[in-house]
This record gives C-alpha cells, sequence and structure tokens, in this order.
C-alpha cells in the first residue's frame, strides 16, 4: 500500500516506526480509533532493531532509586512474556561475585532482594564458587568468591515492533514505512488540522487531516517539537554491540558483570544462534539520519572486558562476525556520566501534537497509554464508550503435529495469526533452519510476501535478521534468497544485482566487525 492509496482522514495519526510508534498505533486501534502510523524509513530501522534485545525489570536502576520504574518494568516484562510467548522468552542471568571488584555479595542480595519484592516472586538465587565454575569453567578464578543469579526475559525487538503493527493492521489500522511527515497544518486556533506526507520511494505527496498526532520518534522527536523545558533536552546515548558465532563459547544463560575498567555493567548472551557482547554508553555526536556503527574504541572496550572476565576463552575480535550500534534517546537536564543517566520517559503536548520519548524498550505500552491519555481530549468522544476491539485472537499451536511445538509457539510469537499462513506451507525444506541460525527458510517467503519490504535490507537486518548472525551478512546466500522471493518481490534482473550490492556495501560499512569498515 502506497500513501495515495489511503484514506485522507484519521483519528489520529503516529509518527514513528519504533517499538513506541508501534505500541501506540496498537493500543490506539485496540481502543477503536482511526489510525494511520507513518515511518520515514523502515520499520524498526532506529532504536528499536539494535538494542540488548533485554525485556528486563531494570535491576540496576534500584542503585539509582528508581524503584517505581523496576516495579512497572517488572510487570511489563511478566506481561510480554504471558502476550507473546515464542517472542518473548524467560532468560537466566549469572552475574560473579569477586573480591576485589564490582557489587559485593550483600549488595547484590539486598538488590535482588527487593527485585524479587516488587515482582511478588523470588528471582534469584546463589551459587557457590565451584557451581559457577562448573557453569563457566573459563571463568576468571583469581579473588572470585561466589555468583548469583536472576530471572528477565529476551526479545526479538524488530520482530516485536512488526507483531505489534501487523496485529494492528489485522484490526483495521493502516501502517506506511518510507513515508515521511514534512509538515503539520494548524487552523487558525493554533491547532493540529493536518500532515503533509512525501511518499520517499514514489515520491508521491499527501495530505492527511486529523486533530491528534503523536510524536514517538525517539531519538529524532525534538525535530518535530522541541522540549518545552528550558536546559532539558534530548541527549543522544550510542550503545553497541559485537556479535560472536555461538562455537566462541556455548552459552545457556547471560553472564553479566561490571567491566574493570569503569565498573558499568556489561553481559555476553545468547540469541538466534549468536552470542552477543554488549553495551557501551557513549555520547552519539554523529547525523542521527546516517546508520550509526561500533566505532573501534568500543569494540576494544568491550573485548578487554569480555577477556577479563573469561580469560579461558582467548575471544578476539576476530571472532566477530558482525555488530550493531543503536541510539537510545535520553533526555537530560544536566551532563551526567551516561550510564547515570534516567531512563524515564517525557510527554509533550502542543495543541494536538503530543511527544512521548525516552523510556525503555519493556515499558513501550506504558509510553503509549501515557501519549494517548493526553491525546484524548483531541479524540472523538464516543471511544469512552466503547468496547476494545481485540487487536489478536486466541493461539493455537496444536494444529499441524508434524513440526515440534517449540518451532510454532516460535512463528505464533513472531508472527501472531499470520503463523496459520506461514504452517500451510506444504514445502517440509522451507521449516529447515538457515544454517546455523534459528531462522528458518519459510520465514523469507512469507516476509518478503507480507511485510512491505522495500530493499534487502528490510529483509536481511529487520525481517529476518540472518544478516546479523551469519558470516560476510549472508552473502552467500543471497541467490537462493532472490530466488525464493521473486514470486513476492517483483524486481527484475538488474534490481537484484543492485539490491545486493548496496545490501553488501551497506552491510560492510555499517555491519561488519569493527577495523572492517570502510
Amino acid at each position: 500500500m502506497w500513501i495515495a492509496d489511503t484514506d485522507n482522514n484519521f483519528d489520529l495519526v503516529v509518527i514513528g516506526g519504533g517499538v513506541t510508534g508501534a505500541g501506540v498505533f496498537h493500543e490506539a486501534v485496540n481502543k477503536g480509533l482511526k489510525t494511520i502510523l507513518l515511518e520515514a524509513k523502515d520499520f524498526s530501522w532506529g532504536t528499536s532493531s539494535r538494542s540488548s534485545k533485554m525485556v528486563h525489570g531494570g535491576l540496576r536502576y534500584l542503585k539509582q532509586g528508581k524503584f517505581l520504574l523496576t516495579k512497572s518494568a517488572v510487570k511489563e516484562r511478566e506481561r510480554l512474556l504471558k502476550t507473546y510467548p515464542g517472542l518473548v522468552n524467560p532468560l537466566n542471568f549469572l552475574m560473579p561475585i569477586y573480591k576485589d571488584y564490582g557489587p559485593s555479595k550483600t549488595s547484590m542480595k539486598i538488590g535482588l532482594s527487593i527485585y524479587s519484592f516488587l515482582a511478588g516472586q523470588k528471582q534469584h538465587q546463589s551459587f557457590t564458587k565451584k557451581r559457577i565454575l562448573e557453569i563457566f569453567p573459563q571463568l576468571r578464578n583469581d579473588n572470585l568468591l561466589s555468583g548469583v543469579g536472576f530471572k528477565d526475559a529476551q526479545v526479538d525487538d524488530a520482530r516485536l515492533v512488526l507483531r505489534l503493527i501487523n496485529d494492528g493492521c489485522s484490526a483495521g489500522g493502516v501502517a506506511l514505512n518510507y513515508t515521511k511527515v514534512i509538515g503539520i497544518k494548524r487552523n487558525n486556533k493554533g491547532r493540529v488540522a493536518a500532515i503533509d506526507t512525501l511518499d520517499t520511494i514514489s515520491g508521491h505527496n499527501a495530505e492527511l487531516k486529523t486533530k491528534a498526532v503523536i510524536n514517538a520518534t525517539g531519538a529524532w522527536a525534538e525535530n518535530l517539537h522541541p522540549s518545552p523545558e528550558k536546559n532539558y533536552h534530548l541527549r543522544p546515548l550510542r550503545g553497541s554491540h559485537l556479535i560472536f558465532p555461538n562455537d566462541v563459547i556455548k552459552l545457556d544463560r547471560v553472564i553479566s558483570f561490571a567491566h574493570p575498567e569503569d565498573l558499568r555493567p556489561i553481559f555476553m548472551f545468547p540469541w538466534n544462534g549468536c552470542n552477543i557482547l554488549g553495551t557501551t554508553d557513549i555520547d552519539h555526536e554523529t547525523n542521527l539520519d546516517e546508520e550509526p556503527f561500533v566505532t573501534d574504541k568500543e569494540a576494544s572496550y568491550l573485548i578487554q572486558g569480555i577477556q577479563f572476565i573469561l580469560p579461558g576463552c582467548d575471544i578476539s575480535l576476530k571472532d566477530c562476525i558482525s555488530s550493531i550500534a543503536g541510539i537510545r534517546p535520553i533526555l537530560s537536564k544536566k551532563k551526567k556520566a551516561a550510564s547515570k543517566e534516567s531512563r524515564e520517559h517525557v510527554v509533550w503536548e502542543d495543541n494536538g501534537l503530543i511527544t512521548v520519548t525516552g523510556g525503555k524498550l519493556t515499558t513501550f505500552r506504558l509510553l503509549a497509554l501515557d501519549a494517548l491519555n493526553v491525546a484524548k481530549k483531541y479524540l472523538p468522544k464516543h471511544l469512552d464508550k466503547k468496547p476494545c476491539m481485540k487487536v489478536h485472537g486466541p493461539v493455537t499451536i496444536d494444529n499441524f503435529p508434524d513440526l515440534p511445538k517449540i518451532l510454532k509457539q516460535r512463528l505464533y510469537g513472531r508472527y501472531g495469526q499470520m503463523a496459520g499462513e506461514i504452517l500451510k506451507n506444504n514445502d517440509k525444506k522451507m521449516f529447515a533452519p538457515i544454517a546455523d541460525t534459528s531462522s528458518l527458510w519459510v520465514e523469507i517467503s512469507h516476509t518478503a510476501q507480507h511485510e512491505m519490504i522495500h530493499t534487502l535490507s528490510d529483509l536481511m537486518l529487520r525481517r529476518v535478521r540472518i544478516g546479523l548472525f551469519l558470516p560476510q551478512g549472508g552473502k552467500a546466500y543471497l541467490d537462493k534468497i532472490e530466488k525464493i522471493c521473486k514470486p513476492f518481490l517483483l524486481w527484475d534482473k538488474d534490481r537484484w544485482a543492485s539490491e545486493k550490492k548496496d545490501y553488501i556495501h551497506l552491510w560492510q560499512k555499517f555491519y561488519s566487525p569493527p577495523g572492517n569498515k570502510r
């Protein structure tokens, strides 16, 4: 669908196709609002495909005294685990305790006890030195005292965004990527009356009439709505990650530890057949519209940390197969150390233009509800009495008994009711994994047919993610992917050649291991 094919009158326009915008869209459609979501690039192009993939309660925010933030995050984590099994999955953490550095056993015990209290159930356990070395024999042994474990969860961030958007579209909403908002029109009272848009692929312009706009553009939010509070602005902070094949170290849980240089918490965790090492927290001072990438300095910092805590693994940058960097939209009043800035969100309102920014991946729904509550006075009054629509129905995975339950649950978690269409595919070979990843060949054909792919990077980096898991961004598989996608992506031979060339260039410049970029 293109912008020219849509209606031109909406109750609500949502700008921004990351997790916050997708959450607003999902909730708005669920309330019966005639809603359109517009994303200037691809869905989840920004922060929401480049996060640490954690759905967590924010244990470290307890140290900052953010008890309500932690409690809200724990509650949302449990809701997401229940709502999206197969997409949001439980994940165990393990943190070694040392005599000579890092948090003490006492401080961790107190913090985890509070964490468990806020969760309403025990979230942690203790490990003896012997037991922790059985789990991680490569662990640094010097001055090791014991270890603690705790529960959290993990998500494919880009797939969560797409699940929210796809469910909203199935219930009557409209979502368009590569559609830029180029202006907001107001009436003679100064209230929002319409927006001007540009379809960046076709070049078509369109005006959409609306009385309410929610600006959910994350780190870009002040481009549309400057902060109304003096000396309180967005501070873009970069978080970078290195990705390693799982044969470097077999992980069944997160290993979390304090970096020896600055005692910041960093971690390595398993994800989709790989291991991810992260993260940094530094000011991002380059153009936000350009793809962020991991610098050599950040890579050295991360490698220094993992070599310190796992000296028995002999991990180095030469083992890295790819990298990702994302920009956090942090609101800042003063120049604190980056890792000490608040992760809480704000909502600003200006005569029908509502901006929501800041916050955490885990609490995206709370951001959405806060923004919609502020927008309420600009929305149709009858909605207060209208029963909510169900955006997604009950999920059943009992059909198709030939496939393992865990695989069917994974597909339903990622694709919702559209998983039923995937499972109707009669070619069992298509349900095989792509190389050593958790992604399936059948996902390639499904996303090409149904998920608004306009470039090869949309498919490789955000829909199926294999560009992050495979050497050279999956270059060796591009011809096979072309063959699978040809019936659905109506690109001619020259277009396919151009897409593959552009994708490899993009991957090499922004997603390859640091030191290889050019």
